[in-house]
């Protein structure tokens, strides 16, 4: 119940839901017994067994409550029969039982009217916390992670757990006060019966304990399955040209088939136990209303010592228990599978976000000097990337990466937008430390353009004013023109508001670079972080987005994460790297006259 407790916060601003949800489920459990016991003076009526009173009864206290609503009844009966006929009697008898039934139902609606907005607010809730925290973890979370296992638990398990908040609510409030408004009805009854009925409860709840073991086990193991086959999914779409491109449908079809008869496997395993408590709990139930039907005959027909109408309204108040005693069975089991799916929620919930902005965080809406990367060391996990690295860029200074795949280029992006913090060390802009800076404050100085073109399934607009969500149609179309990008846009069906597929899909590579770089040209930051941006691009491609590239990088400070030389020769300050060191630093004229490792990276690509 721990998980619950932690999740109870979700529940606060729905809690006068969950007042009305209670209270109609408390008149609820009291209208169905009160059903039940109505049917006595009537069959008393029917059967002649009424006794006669004509005296009107006085009350004499709450000890004597039950005495006194016996008399008063077989008063009001004897009074009404004798003064219109039996015909008058049975009518109001019958009035009195339409009214409690109708006023039963009419709570049972409303009590699920007022949960089912709790349960749906609940619902909206979590998704939103945890898709919040989704977006606010750090990259390396989801190096470890997979996205589908992300978006199961988003999806599936958010759901199990507010299905099972509403199994809770019946648990301790609707069901249980069925059964102990009925007990406490067949009490007064009859005592002796009811000892038979409070045998039979334990026994039935140890059974259903006994079916219920492993179930939440099971359950964290179907709700894993699940994450996988989505991961699945999620990658096959994303990689769908390499899939069709390697004749690998056959593969990655048994890879998700083997996953989904795994989950169909451990969906029959839950599935058939817990049917099995409802038709369980129902056997142990008639089993007592057999043993209760010969007993409680003797009590009848022998002994004489129970009337015929109580004991048949008795009877029906005993399978009254039965209908709670399944639900209470059933929803056990929900509470089991939505525990195992709380804990996968909560993981999510509970994960530290290690990368955020401090109380005190200065703001800083300017770049004035410099960047200052001093002495850092960086690893991600167990392998060590840059050692001991410092590097200053200037103010309006062009300053370019260069060395083979691995040396540590793109770290060093990573590491100055705080996707990732340095182990040691430290990265200042002007002379104010990154991680004393608010996180937005500080990308906010930045533009991005990656090698490979993140869009997303909308327009155009919609994509490039994400730096700029009030930017005017005049300003992005000012932008693509920067960018090199409204020659083609201009062309397209309905311009900057045509959609553009997922992940751009609509649009060649150029194209979908130069988008990239009308984004980073809209928001207009001071400083521009270009990770390997015409790596992925054909000759024609590359010159268009170059020019863009120009355009853009004009009048502001730029670092250069560069894979193709050509494109950094005009560079301020050209810095060589391998194995997480600088081995060179300076112009090309300079670089190459040194006839080093420089060089040899220009003479490899011209042979290419």
């Amino acid at each position: 119940m721990n998980n619950f407790k932690r999740i109870f916060p979700f529940v606060i601003p729905y809690k006068k839901y969950a007042y009305m949800n209670i209270l109609f489920n408390v008149l609820y459990a009291l209208f169905s017994t009160l059903s039940f016991v109505s049917l006595i003076p009537m069959m008393q009526v029917l059967f002649d067994q009424t006794k006669k009173n004509t005296v009107m009864p006085v009350y004499k206290g709450i000890w004597e409550l039950k005495k006194y609503g016996e008399d008063y009844l077989s008063y009001y009966i004897t009074h009404t029969t004798d003064t219109f006929g039996v015909g008058r009697t049975l009518t109001i008898m019958v009035v009195i039982i339409i009214s409690i039934f109708l006023l039963k139902n009419l709570c049972d609606y409303l009590a699920m009217f007022f949960i089912t907005f709790l349960r749906n607010g609940i619902l909206r809730d979590m998704r939103n916390a945890m898709y919040k925290k989704t977006i606010e973890l750090p990259l390396a979370f989801y190096s470890e992670k997979r996205k589908g296992d992300v978006i199961s638990r988003i999806s599936g398990d958010v759901n199990e757990v507010q299905t099972s908040f509403l199994s809770i609510l019946e648990l301790i409030v609707k069901e249980p006060l069925t059964i102990v408004f009925t007990l406490i009805t067949m009490v007064t009854i009859s005592v002796q019966l009811t000892l038979f009925v409070f045998i039979f409860i334990p026994v039935s709840g140890y059974v259903i304990s006994l079916i219920g073991k492993q179930l939440k086990k099971k359950s964290t193991r179907a709700q894993e399955e699940q994450g996988i086959f989505l991961s699945t999914i999620e990658e096959t779409l994303g990689g769908l040209k390499v899939v069709k491109g390697y004749n690998s449908e056959n593969y990655f079809n048994r890879v998700f088939q083997e996953s989904t008869q795994r989950f169909f496997i451990l969906s029959n395993s839950i599935g058939n136990r817990q049917n099995l408590a409802s038709p369980a709990s129902e056997f142990m139930g008639i089993m007592v209303i057999a043993i209760l039907l010969w007993y409680g005959g003797h009590m009848v027909l022998i002994d004489k010592t129970l009337n015929g109408a109580s004991f048949i309204a008795y009877m029906g108040l005993a399978y009254n228990i039965l209908t709670p005693a399944k639900s209470i069975s059933k929803a056990s089991y929900a509470i089991k599978r939505g525990n195992a799916a709380a804990e996968r929620v909560l993981e999510i919930l509970d994960q530290e976000n290690p990368i955020t902005s401090k109380i005190d965080a200065v703001e800083k809406s300017t770049f004035e000097s410099e960047i200052a990367i001093q002495n850092i060391n960086f690893k991600y996990e167990d392998e060590t990337v840059l050692k001991d690295f410092s590097l200053t860029v200037k103010k309006g200074q062009t300053v370019a990466l260069v060395g083979q795949s691995g040396s540590g280029k793109s770290t060093i992006a990573n590491l100055l937008t705080r996707f990732y913090d340095v182990n040691e060390g430290t990265i200042a802009i002007d002379g104010v430390a990154i991680k004393d800076l608010n996180l937005q404050s500080l990308r906010g100085l930045m533009g991005l353009v990656t090698q490979d073109s993140i869009l997303f399934n909308d327009t155009i607009k919609a994509n490039i004013s994400l730096g700029k969500l009030d930017a005017t149609d005049e300003e992005i179309i000012e932008a693509l023109k920067i960018a090199n990008a409204y020659e083609f846009v201009k062309d397209l069906p309905k311009g900057i508001y045509t959609n553009i597929g997922d992940s751009g899909n609509k649009l060649s590579g150029g194209q979908k670079q130069r988008l990239s770089i009308a984004r980073a040209v809209l928001k207009n930051p001071p400083i521009m972080i270009l990770d390997e941006a015409t790596s992925a691009l054909d000759t024609e491609s590359e010159k268009f987005v170059q020019v863009a590239l120009e355009n853009m990088m004009q009048n502001r400070t730029s670092i250069v994460i560069a894979h193709r030389l050509s494109t950094i020769q005009k560079a301020d300050l050209i810095v060589v790297m391998k194995k997480g060191k600088i081995v060179e630093q300076g112009k090309h004229e300079d670089l190459i006259a040194m006839n080093g490792a420089y060089n040899k990276l220009v003479t490899m690509q011209s042979f290419e």
